[in-house]
């Protein structure tokens, strides 16, 4: 994919997330099913690494779960980060950067034993950009930790399909994306787009393969059926 194809993607997301920030975080009052399950075996005293950690629920969820251990959201919506500062997880930290750049200044207390990314991979455009962000995950684990992350399955629903929209919508021809590249729309709180990549199993392989992660766990959940989320369990050894 052209440089410039995936920045005027990336640029959909991120006006996408700024524009609906509130009404994003309206539909994410609570932890998906899948999600839930993932941080259920947390050891309180584990240093958790959230990406994307928008809202801040995982954090509400650990709060509750009286979590001990260091904790560290990154997110790039400053609105979200907002609300994700009152998640009254006494020893939170959470940081604004872009998560789809390489490097993010300011992380605290790693090496981390868990790293969360719940819906971020798959706004990230491009194979070798999130192979970089696998790879960046992966150096800030401890030799033990685990990268545990979530991708959309919308293509398993007849009703989110019927919500892809042509990319010339925004000026962009099917030639110039990858095979998996979709773009979505919004329908709560007015009319927005998303940028999504679609997974074959055998991209995720790849992605394990390249950054030196070993899949120990795959799983379905959320949404009618348990099936519009994969969640993906990588361990760092």
């Amino acid at each position: 994919m052209h440089a410039e194809i995936a920045e005027r993607l990336l640029r959909v997301n991120r006006e996408f997330y700024q524009s609906f920030a509130r009404p994003f975080a309206e539909t994410r009052r609570r932890l998906q099913p899948g999600a839930a399950e993932a941080i259920r075996e947390l050891p309180p005293q584990a240093a958790v690494l959230d990406l994307g950690c928008g809202s801040g629920e995982v954090a509400r969820a650990l709060a509750r779960r009286k979590h001990r251990g260091a904790y560290l959201g990154i997110d790039q919506c400053d609105a979200l980060l907002d609300e994700a500062r009152s998640s009254g997880l006494p020893q939170a930290e959470f940081l604004q950067a872009d998560l789809a750049a390489s490097g993010w200044p300011g992380l605290t207390h790693p090496p981390y034993a868990y790293a969360l990314a719940f819906a971020v991979l798959h706004h990230l455009p491009g194979a070798g950009r999130r192979a970089e962000f696998a790879a960046s995950v992966r150096g800030l684990l401890d030799r033990q930790g685990l990268f545990v992350f979530s991708i959309w399955q919308f293509q398993t629903s007849e009703r989110l399909r019927r919500r892809i929209v042509p990319w010339q919508t925004i000026g962009i021809e099917d030639s110039q994306v990858d095979p998996g590249d979709h773009l979505l729309d919004w329908r709560h709180g007015g009319r927005g787009l998303r940028y999504v990549h679609a997974f074959e199993e055998s991209e995720l392989e790849e992605l394990a393969r390249q950054t030196g992660f070993c899949p120990v766990r795959t799983y379905l959940a959320d949404g009618q059926g348990g099936r519009l989320g994969r969640y993906e369990v990588w361990s760092a050894a």
